[in-house]
């Protein structure tokens, strides 16, 4: 059983569940139907929309899709994949701040096709829903310092400016390694 929340721009969230398909249809539906409403409507006119729209409407030009940052297909993705129990017991149960911080990243390199990075912002998003909330300073921090042996910023790191986190090949290699039971952390 598939479940994925999904915020509402005027406020209320929604919980999906249902098979892998279904909750990824129904997804993709509303998705669509969230670019036609943010294409119609000129930024600052028509109908209130949450900072995330307008961050997408800007960014449309970009190489970057709405679906490729799809948070909530991430979190669905490592709660569905075939490897869910042993990230559950390998990571979301244990305390490894620098593992649960790879995490989202991993899901991403590995499901995604590492097709683009994550914020520290996102990844606090990501853990949240998966129910092991790293706040976005930590995020950072842990991106920054003790995973940076991990991960490749798309570019150096400035006050105020957000750098997008991919997993390296050796980050790829230690969260393999997490996940099997030979690294403890």
């Amino acid at each position: 059983m598939a479940k994925a929340s999904l915020k509402i721009p005027n406020g209320p969230v929604i919980t999906l569940e249902g098979t892998h398909e279904e909750v990824k249809h129904l997804l993709e539906l509303y998705s669509e139907k969230e670019q036609q409403a943010i294409k119609s409507a000129p930024l600052g006119h028509g109908p209130k929309r949450s900072r995330a729209s307008v961050t997408t409407a800007k960014s449309s030009g970009s190489n970057t899709s709405d679906e490729q940052r799809d948070l909530n297909r991430i979190v669905t993705l490592a709660k569905d994949c075939e490897e869910a129990q042993t990230i559950e017991e390998q990571v979301l149960d244990r305390t490894a701040q620098v593992d649960r911080t790879l995490l989202p990243l991993y899901i991403v390199h590995e499901y995604l096709d590492n097709a683009f990075g994550l914020t520290s912002g996102e990844v606090k998003k990501i853990t949240t829903d998966l129910g092991i909330p790293i706040s976005q300073p930590n995020a950072s921090r842990t991106l920054s310092g003790t995973a940076s042996k991990y991960v490749i910023g798309d570019k150096v790191k400035v006050k105020g400016q957000a750098v997008r986190y991919k997993l390296s090949r050796r980050g790829v290699k230690y969260m393999k390694e997490v996940l099997s039971g030979k690294s403890n952390g």
